[in-house]
């Protein structure tokens, strides 16, 4: 935050001798005054989660304030546990980028008073307007590390490095956030103030992207503590029906920012993973996901059909559940009798028993490294393979 942003809240609390607190044009928290006298919920959930609702937000819209150069006076809502309020318009070159709210219980704030501040309102505008087109500014550098020219990539590695914010020898990663279904093509605003300061965003369409430089590029636990940061952040802006199909995918690390694309593109294929596992969600990491990632290849019917050899077809059409539940718990627990019969609750000699109607079954030697490794692979695939197919 600019220092001058809280000057000018110090100043027209002062002024006016009563809280205010400023916030930007999508509602997310700038700077707050001290509190005195009375609060309600609205400011309340506002410092403290450095924000206003969508719920909020439609109230107060309601009443002109996101077009008016005037103070907007709002009236009291005890429902709502909304005091009344003074809108003081945040403008620069007839734009809105913000507004600065006074408390106004009593309904004393005198008329005279807020026009004077409402020359305090046009400078927080004019300082926001210059925040708000610096952030376009690297939202187009970040757009432009992600293209697939080399120039590109290079002028907008060594600009963002120039004005100091992630070094040319700094490890980077990405972290992909689809907000919404694709068949829902909205932009949700996402309170950018609350994510550590280091990290740079670029968002459109139902994606948005994360860059964040790493102190270990071997130790990705920053990464996911920010996708879930993020996927929390954009769940307050989300309707309560889509807020399930949130979700963050992270790339693999980088040593340089003129390499994010690598990460970025793994990001994404991480996000298409798991819209096939489910189990993966909301977080899915490019570097954990194994063998898994085999989904994000190719078309689905050419990747079943490399995956599901004979030996698995044979057994997938035999129909037996409990051959088929025997053999992924054997390959699961990498050919190991004892711990295989425990996990099914059998006996060793039961084990052996069915081990040798899936060899009769399969045609597969499962004592051959190569023959478990295709046939484990196929049984692990096989379901979602099935599904993708199915459905396309």
């Amino acid at each position: 935050m600019r220092p001058e942003l809280q000057d000018i809240v110090d100043r027209v609390s002062r002024l006016l001798a009563t809280p205010v607190t400023l916030e930007d044009r999508d509602f997310n928290l700038v700077a707050f005054g001290s509190q005195s006298g009375g609060i309600d919920h609205v400011r309340q959930r506002s410092i403290l989660d450095r924000g206003s609702s969508p719920e909020v937000r439609e109230w107060f819209e309601r009443f002109g304030i996101a077009t008016s150069d005037r103070p907007v006076r709002t009236p009291a809502d005890p429902d709502r546990d909304v005091l009344a309020r003074v809108c003081l318009p945040a403008r620069f070159n007839g734009v809105t980028y913000g507004y600065l709210w006074l408390l106004d219980e009593r309904h004393d704030l005198d008329d005279a008073l807020l026009g004077a501040a409402l020359h305090d309102a046009a400078r927080a505008g004019a300082v926001l307007a210059q925040q708000a087109r610096a952030k376009e500014r690297l939202e187009d550098r970040v757009q432009s590390l992600l293209s697939p020219d080399p120039g590109t990539v290079e002028a907008a590695a060594e600009e963002i490095a120039e004005l100091g914010l992630v070094g040319r020898d700094v490890p980077v990663v990405a972290v992909v956030l689809r907000t919404v279904p694709e068949s829902v093509n909205q932009a949700v605003p996402m309170n950018l103030w609350r994510l550590p300061r280091s990290v740079m965003a670029a968002t459109g369409g139902d994606h948005s992207t994360l860059l964040m430089p790493l102190d270990d590029a071997a130790d990705l636990r920053p990464a996911r503590a920010l996708a879930h940061q993020a996927l929390a952040l954009y769940a307050e802006q989300l309707p309560p029906d889509l807020r399930r199909h949130a979700v963050a995918g992270i790339g693999g690390p980088r040593p340089d920012l003129a390499h994010a694309r690598e990460s970025w593109r793994e990001a994404r294929l991480a996000i298409r993973v798991s819209a096939e596992v489910p189990g993966l969600r909301p977080v899915a990491s490019w570097p954990d996901l194994g063998i898994y990632r085999l989904l994000a290849c190719g078309p689905p019917a050419e990747l079943r059909d490399a995956v599901l050899d004979d030996a698995a077809r044979r057994l997938l059409d035999h129909g037996d559940p409990v051959l088929l539940a025997t053999a992924t718990t054997f390959l699961d627990e990498a050919g190991n009798v004892q711990r295989s019969a425990a996990a099914l609750g059998i006996h060793r000699q039961t084990l052996y028993h069915r081990l040798g109607r899936i060899r009769q079954v399969t045609g597969a030697d499962l004592d051959r490294g190569p023959d478990r490794l295709r046939l484990h692979l196929a049984l692990t695939l096989a379901p979602l393979l099935q599904t993708r197919t199915a459905a396309g």
